[in-house]
């Protein structure tokens, strides 16, 4: 409600007719302006009560009455509203509320045991424009939240305004107060409060700390997500330098083979196609080391760029498998898998925050009352601008209630419900997602140890083949043919190995980040649903008319 104040302005040179203008303490006022016009008549779709600046006990009594009957017969209604959308439980996508998910160290990258690698990680995390970025977001989020509070309490302000004027003669006041010029001034301590009555301004505070919520983990994704990109690509450099080891090492050995090949041409024993053959492999293998090369080098530049660094800071990194290690974790997956998943966090908060949003808007149904209140001076004269008898006050309430709204109330809230059931299939996306990535880590993870066992023992076989032919060809008993066919095997070979080595490595720092990346959930987050609701119909938004 607001308080209307309404001054009439007189010339200086009539604050004679009337004394108690001028400022001296008179108790009538024999000369008035003449009657002014009448306002115009203001259609509006909603009630609007004006108190006079001094009420009377029995006045405001009366006009707090009038309110109330008028809130009871002509408030809008939010009529029916669908019901919101489930949301997905852990025990709904199978993982069990009896088991306890494997727990996660929060700097599970030191278990590599690689010194270089955490100083990547550790240097990305305190430099990524990614995570500052995210830390913004949290920052403001926070100040919505003190804003929010701060316009719960009572707002107090000072309005001081001093001006000339001149009254137009063709306007609303005639000649002779028409044409004059006076100075007036005003100044005022100004105060309002909006009592919350209804829960609107509670309301926009919890959706507020929903959304700080919502960033905060935010945050801890990012986090995460930086990591767990610095840990993959140093192991895919570790395996690019590992498989240009292997390429080293074969193009030594194809040219030994060609050292042999020549002197069996020489001694007439071999023909200018098997010499052909042996010259034609070493350009092959040396163009697949320059491709490697190629690799390491992206690989490098990409570790300077998560790191936060030159290019020149990551140019010695030469990482290979065999100095890395990580022990096989057998994964355990239980319904508070999720409770760890930050990204389920945020999606839960905004949930919250968009439920919040839903309970703000219905408020606005309700009738919605402001107290206001001022004291301070005016006059007509600048000399007379804090004079004692210049003095004025007021203090009263003010209500607004909407009546007719043409439906947009309505739409209004259907609107936020339909954001609040988005962010609720977004969290059931999110945990959908999260089981997915948690599963798939688990069975690569055991797929990955059992094909190790069988590629080890096909390598075995495939190095003594080669070597057996190596010896029989050095010795004229077998043909070059014979030689390239184990030769081919023992690279496949080889390389399958370096392969599983990394996918090893790779699928448990994958693991590691879907089993949540150690993070633990923050105290005054809410708890993620384990077990479905026992029925899914909620009630409606719908209130009584």
């Amino acid at each position: 409600m607001r308080l209307k104040r309404e001054r009439t302005m007189l010339p200086a040179h009539k604050t004679k007719d009337c004394p108690r203008r001028a400022g001296t303490e008179h108790k009538s006022c024999d000369a008035q302006p003449e009657s002014r016009a009448p306002a115009k008549a203001r259609r509006r779709h909603h009630v609007e009560l004006d108190m006079p600046r001094v009420l009377s006990a029995g006045t405001f009594a009366l006009a707090i009455a009038s309110a109330a009957v008028l809130m009871l017969a002509g408030c809008a209604t939010p009529g029916h509203q669908a019901p919101p959308a489930v949301e997905r439980s852990a025990d709904s996508l199978g993982l069990s509320a009896a088991s306890t998910t494997t727990a996660v160290d929060a700097r599970w990258w030191h278990r590599f045991g690689d010194a270089q690698l955490d100083t990547l990680v550790d240097k990305a995390l305190s430099g990524s424009p990614n995570i500052a970025a995210a830390q913004a977001r949290l920052a403001k989020a926070q100040s919505v939240i003190d804003a929010t509070h701060g316009a719960d309490g009572p707002q107090v302000g000072l309005a001081v305004t001093a001006q000339r004027e001149r009254l137009s003669e063709n306007g609303l006041f005639p000649p002779p107060y028409g044409g004059m010029t006076f100075n007036t001034a005003d100044s005022s301590l100004q105060a309002s409060w909006a009592p919350d009555f209804f829960g609107r301004q509670r309301a926009d505070l919890e959706a507020a700390v929903g959304s700080a919520r919502a960033a905060r983990a935010d945050a801890d994704v990012a986090a995460q997500q930086i990591a767990t990109q610095v840990v993959r690509t140093y192991l895919q450099l570790a395996r690019l330098e590992s498989q240009r080891e292997v390429a080293v090492r074969t193009l030594a050995q194809r040219e030994e083979m060609l050292k042999l090949i020549q002197q069996r041409v020489h001694a007439g024993l071999d023909t200018v196609v098997e010499l052909r053959q042996g010259e034609g492999a070493l350009p092959d293998t040396r163009a697949q080391i320059e491709q490697l090369d190629e690799q390491i080098t992206l690989a490098r530049h990409l570790l300077a760029a998560l790191s936060a660094q030159p290019n020149a800071a990551t140019d010695a990194l030469a990482p290979t498998l065999a100095g890395l290690s990580a022990p096989p974790q057998p994964p355990v997956l239980g319904a508070d898998l999720l409770a760890r998943r930050p990204e389920i966090a945020a999606a839960l908060a905004r949930v919250e925050a968009a439920e919040q949003q839903v309970k703000s808007q219905r408020t606005r149904f309700y009738p919605d009352i402001n107290l206001t209140g001022f004291i301070g001076f005016n006059a007509i004269s600048f000399d007379k601008a804090f004079d004692w008898a210049s003095r004025d006050w007021g203090v009263g309430p003010a209500l607004h209630l909407p009546i007719f709204e043409g439906g947009a109330l309505r739409a209004q809230l259907k609107g936020k419900g339909a954001d609040r059931d988005a962010a609720i299939q977004a969290y059931n996306q999110a945990v959908i997602d999260a089981v997915h990535e948690a599963t798939d880590a688990a069975a690569s993870a055991a797929s990955v140890a059992r094909q190790q066992a069988q590629q080890q023992q096909a390598l075995v076989a495939a190095e003594s083949s080669y070597s057996f032919a190596q010896q029989r060809y050095a010795q004229g008993l077998g043909n070059q043919l014979i030689v390239l066919n184990a030769e081919t095997q023992t690279l496949a070979q080889r390389r399958l190995d370096v392969d599983l080595k990394y996918r090893a490595l790779d699928v448990q720092a994958q693991l590691m980040k879907a089993l949540g990346g150690g993070w633990t959930t923050p105290e005054g987050f809410s708890a993620i649903p384990v077990a479905a609701p026992a029925s899914a119909a909620t009630a409606s938004l719908a209130s009584p008319a």
